[in-house]
């Protein structure tokens, strides 16, 4: 199984050193389009190869991914911890009848009680 995932690992990097050397002409990514640039001062631009636009906005979704699902899934922590905590105090209340229950007793005899 280890050399699987070596073997897959190892097909999964090929496959990126691959995409980064046929796309690696360099592009110009501006912040604003040009028409619009017009209007302002300024049009920042910075020159990168293209491979590193293509890994930064696979980086940037999957970011954008795993945030949204987190946010998606508060709802169902905070039942799950609602649900814990009921669990803890309900645990706390059978301890704490089960030693009523006993008090009094011989602790051989309460012993043998819970075991039946």
């Amino acid at each position: 199984m280890r050399y699987i995932k070596y073997a897959l690992i190892l097909t999964f990097g090929a496959a990126l050193i691959a995409v980064a050397l046929a796309n690696r002409g360099m592009v110009s990514i501006q912040l604003i389009p040009s028409e619009v640039a017009g209007w302002f001062a300024m049009n920042p631009q910075v020159e990168l190869p293209l491979f590193i636009i293509i890994f930064g906005g696979i980086i940037v979704g999957l970011l954008v991914g795993f945030v949204w699902e987190w946010i998606r899934e508060h709802g169902q922590r905070a039942e799950a911890a609602r649900q814990a905590r009921e669990m803890r105090r309900l645990q706390r209340e059978v301890e704490k009848l089960k030693g009523e229950k006993h008090r009094g007793k011989d602790e051989v005899l309460a012993l043998l009680d819970e075991a039946s």
